[in-house]
């Protein structure tokens, strides 16, 4: 993704900055604890696609 895409990115729930895990293909939400997949290279921006993130991630 190009990074100015990534730049403007916010959490569809809390609108707060996301952090971008390229080892997991996922954008994360750390104040939400959610991660959004990336699916053949588009962000899956819904909150019923994420994955709530574990006690350690």
């Amino acid at each position: 993704m190009s990074t100015p895409l990534i730049e403007i990115l916010v959490c569809p729930a809390c609108k707060g900055p996301l952090r971008q895990d390229r080892g997991r293909h996922e954008f994360v939400c750390p104040a939400c604890r959610l991660a959004y997949p990336v699916r053949d290279g588009i962000p899956v921006m819904l909150e019923a696609e994420a994955r709530a993130l574990e006690a350690d991630e």
